[in-house]
């Protein structure tokens, strides 16, 4: 689940990982964005989400979201588990800051300097010099498709990306679907060995060693929720190759 479509890299990296997995995509666009909304507010849209994909009996629970990761994932996992593993999406700062270096932390302006990512920064950034950098308004340019606005946000959050940056961690999910605009954006002052990281892997692998019953196979079928009530992948998604992969996978499973 995910406020929008920040699900689609997790979704896609679900079924690299095993084809037959059968994905319920569960999110509420029409109340986007979550990042300015208070703490209880994002709890009860991840909760409705969340309930809606569970009442469809699912094996794990991705919170493919960092918003509701950091202001949900408590409060779902007390009421889900251990009936239903939940697995949240953290930033992922430590094999970004493994190395030490200059690492800069792309996320929304909620979770830039919370007390969540500062705890991971001081848990898990070692000897890296850690930059926290705001992204207003990129994830609500990539959940609508607004090209202008993904390239004005990518350049506004390039500018203030220090010069000679080694690693980025994109800290929303949404980011993962535009990864290689930010690269273009940042590599001309940013370290040769430039690397991104996402959290859409991780994720997926660690979903899948959560299942509540991992013989169980399914049949790769693909269900879209919105607000709970049955719905299509939104145009947006078919801009992106993970939104593109998984359209095509629901056409190719769709009754003859």
């Amino acid at each position: 689940m995910d406020s929008g479509i920040g699900l689609l890299a997790a979704a896609a990296a679900l079924r690299k990982l095993r084809p037959d997995v059968d994905l319920v995509l569960s999110s509420d666009p029409a109340s986007m964005p979550w990042g300015p909304r208070t703490s209880e507010e994002v709890t009860d849209l991840a909760r409705g989400c969340s309930l809606a994909a569970a009442a469809l009996e699912p094996d794990a629970l991705v919170i493919a979201c960092n918003t509701a990761s950091v202001h949900a994932l408590a409060t779902l996992r007390a009421e889900l588990e251990p009936g239903l593993p939940v697995v949240g999406t953290v930033p992922a700062i430590k094999p970004a800051a493994a190395l030490g270096g200059s690492v800069a932390i792309w996320a929304t302006p909620a979770t830039t300097g919370s007390a969540y990512q500062r705890g991971l920064i001081r848990d898990f950034g070692g000897t890296a010099d850690v930059t926290e950098v705001a992204c207003p308004g990129l994830a609500d340019a990539i959940e609508h498709g607004d090209d202008a606005a993904i390239t004005a946000a990518i350049a506004d959050a390039a500018a203030r990306t220090p010069a000679g940056t080694a690693a980025i961690v994109l800290g929303c999910t949404h980011y993962e679907l535009v990864d290689d605009r930010i690269r273009a954006a940042v590599a001309p002052t940013a370290s040769p060995a430039l690397t991104l990281h996402g959290s859409a892997d991780a994720v997926a692998a660690q979903a899948l060693r959560r299942v509540t019953d991992p013989t169980r196979t399914g049949a790769g079928t693909i269900t879209v929720l919105h607000a709970g009530a049955s719905a299509a992948l939104p145009p947006a998604a078919l801009l992106y190759p993970q939104g593109r992969t998984l359209a095509a996978l629901m056409r190719s499973t769709l009754p003859a």
